[in-house]
């Protein structure tokens, strides 16, 4: 009986024993459960905020594709942009260009009308020089047609007289010499019409000569 009781009691301690160890053991359930909840409740906030935080992601890509899609629109406008001022640039030096020909050919128009009023006025020029000469070489023609009419009324009159005396005082001596005074007479006329046409000759070979240089001239 003793040792019955012995062995109860040992089985109510181990009883006991193995209540406490439950106890202990569901305590430390419902500490790992009231954990476990905790846990829940962190990874719920956790989820959530991942959530947000990918939805923020989503909307950062969002903006991003959008913004990458304005870069990429900038950037082709930006390469428009640049094609076009390439072409105004060639554009603008082709004007450049063109003014510079055109410039050079103004340049040189100009100085084909340099040139050309050279040649006019070195013609004016000419033209005035050949005036005078013709005028001079008129007046020298006039001249020298008035000294060959002065040389016609010399011939007429200076000429011819003594001739005429000539022939007559000739005449004279064939037809009636009376007396040798007469012939000396006749012979002295005679003589001084010889002279006076040999000095007239004299004059009119230098007034020849002289007209002569005056039409070279």
């Amino acid at each position: 009986m003793i040792k019955a009781n012995k062995e109860l009691i040992s089985k109510n301690l181990e009883i006991e024993k193995s209540a406490s160890e439950l106890i202990l053991a569901n305590r430390e359930l419902i500490f790992q459960y009231k954990e476990r909840g905790n846990i829940n409740t962190e990874l719920i906030i956790a989820n959530k905020q991942l959530a947000f935080q990918y939805s923020e992601k989503e909307k950062r890509s969002e903006e991003l594709i959008i913004a990458n899609k304005e870069l990429s629109f900038q950037n082709e406008a930006n390469k428009k942009n640049a094609v076009e001022l390439i072409i105004a640039r060639r554009e603008i030096a082709m004007n450049n260009l063109e003014k510079d020909i055109r410039a050079s050919e103004l340049i040189i128009a100009n100085k084909k009308i340099d040139f050309k009023n050279q040649e006019r006025e070195i013609k004016s020029a000419e033209l005035n020089i050949a005036n005078r000469e013709l005028k001079k070489a008129e007046e020298n023609q006039k001249e020298y047609i008035r000294g060959l009419e002065e040389m016609m009324f010399m011939t007429s009159h200076k000429v011819r007289q003594p001739i005429a005396n000539i022939i007559g005082f000739s005449n004279i001596l064939d037809q009636s010499i009376s007396s040798p005074e007469e012939l000396k007479q006749s012979v002295d006329c005679i003589k001084e019409s010889a002279v006076t046409l040999d000095v007239f000759t004299k004059e009119l070979s230098t007034f020849i000569f002289e007209l002569g240089q005056k039409g070279k001239n």
